[in-house]
């Protein structure tokens, strides 16, 4: 009887953390790794980071989302890292070097002028002339109901919804937070708090 209390106070304790560690890699969140060059300069190739899978998403935020059926040269199992852009209703548009939702400039402190131009059309765009160009949707003026509207940061190297449309909601897995221990103080305020 006393072996049996001594192995369960050792057995109980670690099954209890086993749990919890489950259940928060389940439902609270787990960690990713970033693969690409499309987050650049906030996130690295191989750079490894939080997804909390509870956050609220909102403009700016960076989600990770499911990129089978979005991409369709995305293969099963394939996770992108972008960041929202547009949420549902919205309108997006960029003209004159300058990306605007619901007709309001985009501060995009968070890359330089460079990314936020090169890449992101040689020419003026909105959600109508690219869904005509890439053939993903018609009659397109907003972002639809429980969809979202996803660019990298490092746009000349990025595929993301200039290409291939909309991120379903039910696609997202959660949003990104670099931890404290890793990046600079910059790209940690450009991941984490920038959300509006």
């Amino acid at each position: 009887m006393k072996a049996l209390k001594e192995i369960l106070s050792w057995i109980v304790p670690i099954a209890i953390g086993l749990i919890v560690a489950f259940g928060l890699k389940a439902y609270v969140l787990s960690p990713v790794r970033v693969d690409g060059p499309s987050m650049e300069p906030n996130l690295t190739n191989n750079e490894r980071v939080w997804m909390f899978k509870q956050e609220k998403i909102k403009h700016l935020s960076v989600i990770v989302f499911d990129a089978h059926g979005e991409d369709p040269e995305a293969k099963p199992g394939t996770d992108y890292v972008k960041r929202v852009i547009g949420l549902p209703g919205d309108t997006v548009a960029f003209k004159n070097n300058t990306l605007y939702v619901n007709g309001k400039k985009v501060n995009q402190s968070f890359i330089s002028k460079s990314q936020a131009t090169s890449g992101t059309g040689s020419s003026n765009w909105t959600l109508a002339s690219l869904a005509k160009q890439y053939g993903w949707g018609k009659h397109v003026t907003k972002v639809p109901k429980n969809e979202y509207f996803v660019l990298g940061d490092h746009r000349s190297v990025s595929n993301d919804s200039r290409y291939w449309g909309f991120v379903y909601k039910s696609k997202v897995a959660g949003v990104v937070k670099v931890p404290a221990w890793t990046g600079t103080k910059t790209q940690r305020h450009n991941i984490n708090t920038l959300g509006y």
